[in-house]
């Protein structure tokens, strides 16, 4: 199959979380498994300067968009074997940041989408059989694709799959506003197509439009369909249920590796891990000016300093659960209200926890690998990553059952003394307080079961070869219905 994988992001080249991830490991993935699959994305500034000599001219257009007339460069490269298609326009995406304004940002991916299509067939030498659409940034597409194209008999047979990543962002602007950037006509500004509440809604459209939809869990497909997780497209969702498939995320099983990690204090695999994480729990403890207990339990957190990933959970129970004897580790920025309460925390916990306010890609795999307990209280979580990453280091995850949280992690069960990690089921505080507190009589009390859970979580499968196959799946049905 001939697939052309349409982002926003991508790792390595300009990323601000899961979808880059996705997006820098899934095409690859489905490359190895036989399949043509190429990804094209913006051309901006951060890559443009930091890839400036592997970048190939392949040729320039005009785009039309509304009232303007915006110049568009096609460029490719290769990336870990992948090709990779860029757009460039400097007024649009020669900015520092991914990111810009809401309003903005709604103009340069408008523009993204337009360059994409007309991009197709010749000018880039390839004639894919489907478009593997993501988030809002390319949600327009299948519009664009009925109304400028397979009504005038272009790529007729080419189809779409729109995959969510993050429900709570869904492009939204002024009717008038996007009638022009798109060149749109009114029959398609109904409630039943581009519209959601009178305005129109790019991830609202690619469901609706979109020959299939997926999402990033089996679970967070279901939860979407309901008022608490669907961010107001619950009924569409319910109503196009038909189409919408949940499909875990995978995780870089060569960059994630204890066998071979060289941030590692020392190296371990399922048959050594005892040895291994101890040697990098001194290490870590030592790294973060915390006493070298090796039996005291040591809990961390990875994340980026938002509500959604449960920070007032933690921070109601925080001080309780460490008059228990532990240590506590965790590594992020975010909202500084969030930062300036964990170090307050921390002040009053000094030979106890750290927070480490800042981004570290290299210390969050030493964190990892040297920690017993990773705590993941996220009131939703579309996939998670961060859950795998523990599980394939062999540090048990305590995650709130949501998402793709509840389809990774298998909870501990007391009675059989199974499980790869901790959960709970309710926003509550002091049921993450009550679940931690198990998990730590656990370690002290019962090193056979933990031990076995341990192997366990090491021993599931995270790689994307996993994720790939179903995707390819999911591909050929889509391409039988043509």
């Amino acid at each position: 199959m001939k697939i052309l994988y349409v982002t926003s992001e991508m790792v390595p080249l300009a990323s601000t979380g899961g979808l880059g991830d996705v997006s820098g490991s899934l095409p690859g993935a489905l490359r190895r498994l036989g399949h043509d699959v190429r990804v094209i994305m913006p051309l901006y500034k951060t890559i443009k300067e930091s890839y400036a000599s592997q970048l190939q001219f392949v040729r320039w257009s005009i785009i039309r968009l509304g009232w303007r007339t915006m110049y568009s460069g096609l460029f490719q490269m290769e990336v870990n074997g992948v090709p990779l298609y860029l757009i460039d326009n400097d007024f649009y995406f020669g900015h520092d940041s991914l990111y810009i304004d809401y309003s903005f940002d709604i103009e340069r991916f408008s523009f993204f989408q337009r360059a994409v299509l007309e991009a197709l067939g010749e000018p880039m030498d390839f004639f894919p059989d489907l478009l593997h659409l993501n988030d809002w940034q390319s949600g327009m597409i299948p519009v664009l694709l009925e109304s400028h194209y397979q009504k005038n008999g272009y790529f007729t047979d080419l189809r779409t799959l729109l995959t969510i990543h993050n429900l709570k962002h869904q492009g939204i602007h002024g009717r008038e506003n996007v009638m022009d950037l798109f060149d749109l006509s009114d029959d398609y500004m109904t409630e039943d197509k581009v519209l959601k509440d009178g305005s129109p809604n790019f991830l609202k459209a690619g469901i609706v439009f979109a020959n299939r939809v997926s999402t990033v869990s089996p679970t967070y497909a279901k939860e979407i369909t309901t008022a608490y997780f669907g961010e107001g497209l619950d009924q569409l969702l319910l109503s196009f249920g038909w189409k919408l498939t949940g499909i875990l995320n995978g995780i870089d099983t060569e960059l994630y590796d204890p066998e071979t990690d060289p941030e590692l204090a020392s190296s371990y695999s399922l048959k050594s891990w005892m040895k291994g994480k101890a040697a990098c729990k001194k290490a870590l403890q030592q790294e973060c000016h915390l006493p070298k207990e090796p039996k005291i339990p040591l809990l961390s957190m990875v994340t980026r300093l938002d509500a959604q990933k449960g920070l007032d959970l933690l921070l109601h129970i925080l001080d309780e659960l460490l008059e228990e004897d532990v240590q506590f580790v965790l590594l992020g920025t975010g909202d500084p209200a969030y930062e300036k309460a964990l170090s307050e925390i921390e002040s009053r916990h000094p030979g106890k926890m750290r927070a480490l306010i800042t981004y570290d890609r290299l210390l969050s795999r030493r964190i990892y690998a040297g920690s017993d307990l990773f705590l993941m209280p996220s009131l939703f979580e579309p996939c998670g990553l961060s859950q795998m990453i523990a599980m394939r280091y062999g540090t048990l995850p305590l995650v709130r059952q949501t998402g793709g949280l509840a389809d990774t992690v298998e909870a501990y069960n007391k009675y059989e003394k199974t499980g790869t990690g901790f959960g709970f089921l309710n926003i509550n505080a002091h049921e993450l307080l009550y679940t931690a507190k198990e998990a730590v009589e656990l370690y002290r009390e019962d090193r056979e079961a933990w031990s076995n859970m341990v192997q366990q979580a090491m021993s599931g499968d995270y790689s994307w070869t996993r994720s790939a196959k179903t995707y390819e799946t999911l591909y050929e049905a889509i391409l039988e219905e043509r």
